[in-house]
């Protein structure tokens, strides 16, 4: 366990929070896909869509605020408006080590469709409240 993780030790502890702030932002069609089993890299991903960049924002500003408070920080963060980079708020990543979250607009998230391209992933959505 590092200092990031310190205030909430386990990871779907971790994913749940994430979840819970996502949903709380009003978040489209959010998913929770088990990814362990078919890649090393992460043992999760949350999918989830805003109707618009301002609102893909938003729900990537309040999983960060959320787990922050928590005493979580991401190892890295893509697409927020405040950090630069291309198209703003069209695709916000969130990279938490163990677990990713990739927030969309509508039309981003059907043009790389990652449940799709990782659809040998379990879709455990429903243990974490989504």
């Amino acid at each position: 366990m590092t200092a990031q993780t310190a205030a909430i030790p386990d990871i779907p502890a971790r994913v749940r929070s994430a979840v819970t702030a996502a949903l709380d932002k009003k978040a489209i069609d959010l998913r929770v896909l088990h990814l362990s089993a078919v890649t090393s890299f992460t043992d999760y991903f949350v999918i989830c869509s805003g109707s618009s960049q301002r609102q893909a924002q938003a729900i990537g500003d309040g999983i960060e605020e959320r787990l922050r408070g928590e005493g979580v920080r991401p190892l890295g963060v893509e697409g927020q408006a405040s950090k630069g980079g291309p198209a703003p708020g069209q695709w916000v990543l969130l990279d938490y080590g163990d677990f990713l979250v990739h927030v969309f607009t509508d039309d981003r998230r059907r043009f790389y469709d990652l449940e799709r391209l990782w659809s040998d992933a379990p879709d455990v959505t429903a243990e974490f409240g989504g």
